[in-house]
């Protein structure tokens, strides 16, 4: 049962995450990447603090207080950027696909460094929920925005930095608590988009935002950052890095649901192919038997 609500929590996390991309999108042409950075993070940290206060979580020990804030910085701070960065060159949909490269990029990470083994089950699992995202990709190029090649390198780039989280994460979140460790790596990431903001003047953006903005920005922080996070920090806890992360090949369909609605990116049908082969590999990847 932990196994399969980890499963579960990391689902609705990169359905969360599926719409803030398209909200992302939405926002894209009124902030730069690290405006929209502070946006999630600020926001999301400030819903994250008080609720790590009040349930007296146990937060990481003095020793990993480095490690922790190094993975908050390189995830909710380069990883964001880029990613921010990417969306600008090409549709939600398109970069949430490259970002459910995530699966295939975790596996290896881990069985590198001996976090997770590699068996054959979860490498087809992958293999195949991967192959959906290329097939999806190349067959929908020419409908693609110009120069949306681009987005989808950055992001797959980008993605190596999310690989690495989901594999490091585990032991730090075991020695405090879920919501300790979200709450220390955010607020790094946070702190540090913020200098940025400052030294550069981004943060005078904000202030030419309407009503429609600020409520997407505030969406971008509370649902896309804190409660998104929140549940995969809880998934990381009680599953597999690779588990966590095939459950990414989800995010797509919540963009391009939405991006329909906000930004009128069409949903394909190389899409929706795409999509049935990335969830035949989260189902081989997550239903791997007892005994192995």
């Amino acid at each position: 049962m932990g196994e399969w609500l980890g499963v579960l929590l990391a689902v609705i996390s990169s359905m969360l995450g599926g719409t803030a991309a398209a909200v992302t999108r939405y926002l894209v042409s009124d902030a730069d990447p690290v405006t929209l950075g502070i946006l999630r993070w600020a926001i999301g940290f400030l819903c994250v603090l008080p609720a790590a206060l009040i349930l007296r979580v146990r937060w990481p020990p003095r020793r990993d207080w480095l490690p922790v804030a190094a993975l908050g910085f390189s995830f909710f701070g380069v990883f964001f950027v880029l990613y921010n960065i990417a969306i600008g060159y090409t549709t939600a949909a398109r970069a949430s696909l490259a970002l459910s490269t995530l699966p295939l990029q975790t596996m290896l990470i881990g069985a590198v460094f001996g976090v997770e083994p590699l068996t054959a089950r979860k490498s087809l699992g992958v293999g195949i929920a991967v192959l959906g995202v290329f097939a999806a990709l190349a067959s929908g190029l020419a409908a693609a925005p110009v120069g949306a090649w681009r987005g989808e390198l950055i992001m797959l780039g980008a993605v190596l930095c999310m690989s690495a989280y989901n594999v490091w994460s585990r032991p730090f979140i075991q020695r405090s608590s879920a919501l300790g460790f979200l709450a220390v790596g955010m607020g790094a990431g946070a702190a540090a988009l913020l200098l940025v903001g400052m030294l550069t003047g981004r943060l005078a953006v904000v202030t030419g935002f309407g009503a429609s903005q600020w409520i997407a920005g505030l969406y971008l922080g509370v649902c896309g950052g804190a409660l998104a996070f929140i549940l995969w920090v809880m998934a990381l806890q009680r599953t597999t890095p690779t588990r966590v992360a095939t459950t990414m090949t989800v995010n797509p369909i919540a963009a391009a649901l939405l991006a329909t609605q906000l930004v009128g990116e069409p949903f394909t049908l190389d899409l929706v192919l795409g999509l049935v082969a990335v969830f035949a590999g989260i189902w081989v990847a997550t239903t791997e038997g007892r005994r192995a």
